[in-house]
Order: structure tokens, then sequence, then C-alpha cells
């Protein structure tokens, strides 16, 4: 367990604007699925090549049950491949200026990163930050989404208030 910071717990981001992450990020997937589709129709078109017109319509022909399996996995990868290659970041949290950090207030490693995005598979989950607290992913992998321009400046205040006293040296 790690140590949470007064700092991180100040300025997590409010309920309604990690609902509007999720909303983003979810039409991102769609719109991922929507241009897998436009490529395969275009390399059908003009190149002729049937592999991924073939492999469309079978992913349109699946039942519900694999719809969702495939949904889920492609969600997952999406989230943590963007959160741990931009640092805690996916679409949704660049438009809204939040980002995923650890309590301590350091950056998540690649396993805090792998156990928020496999604890989104839990159902209900998406919903469970609503209540005021946080979501089960943000618990379970000692992680929080934050408001990056308030965090900023809380932390910057702080380090000028510590700096207090101190000798400059010109």
């Amino acid at each position: 367990m790690k140590k949470i910071l007064r700092v991180v717990e100040n300025n997590r981001a409010g309920s309604w604007l990690r609902f509007g992450n999720l909303i983003i990020d979810r039409i991102v997937v769609l719109i991922l699925f929507m241009m897998f589709g436009f490529f395969a129709s275009l390399s059908y078109e003009i190149f002729g090549i049937e592999y991924f017109i073939n492999l469309a319509t079978a992913l349109g022909a699946v039942n519900k049950f694999m719809d969702i399996v495939i949904t889920s996995t492609v969600y997952f990868l999406y989230a943590l491949l963007m959160e741990y290659f931009t640092k805690g970041r996916t679409v949704g949290k660049f438009i809204t200026g939040t980002r995923a950090i650890s309590t301590d207030g350091t950056e998540p490693t690649f396993m805090d990163y792998f156990i928020r995005n496999i604890s989104r598979l839990v159902p209900f989950d998406a919903l469970s930050f609503l209540g005021g607290g946080n979501g089960w992913h943000d618990s379970w992998s000692d992680t929080r989404v934050i408001n990056i321009k308030n965090y900023k400046a809380e932390t910057q205040i702080k380090s000028e208030i510590e700096s207090i006293g101190t000798k400059e040296i010109a």
C-alpha cells in the first residue's frame, strides 16, 4: 500500500469530469472500430485484399457475449497503452485536463496501470466513482485521477512556501 498524499487527494477530478473521460474514451474506441471497417473496405476496393473485409464481416456477425469480450479487450488495451505511454492520460483525460497518478504523487508503474485497467472489467466499475469516492480501479491500483492544473498550482505553492528563508545564490 502506497502512502496517500493530501495534495493528491485534494486535487482529485470530480465525478462529472471522470464521467466525461469515460464517455470520450468510449467514443474513441467506437471510432477505432469504425476506422477498422473503413480500412477493411478501402483495402478491398482498392487492392482487392479480402482478409480485412472478411474479418470485419465476421466481427459484425458475432453473438452478444463475444461482442462484449472483443470490445472489452480493445478498450482494456486502449486504456492501458494510452495511460502507460502518455504518463497517465487517455484522449478523454487530455481533453478534460486530468491525469492518473499514484497516491504518493509519483508516476504509476506499468503494473499499476495494468491493475488499474484490468479492474475496469469488473461489472459496474465504470460507475463506482459516482458516489463521490474513488473508483474501484483507483483504490485497487493505489492511483487517483487528478485535475492537472490545480495539482500543479498547489504543489508549486507548497514548494515556494518551503523555499522561504533559504538562501538564494545569484
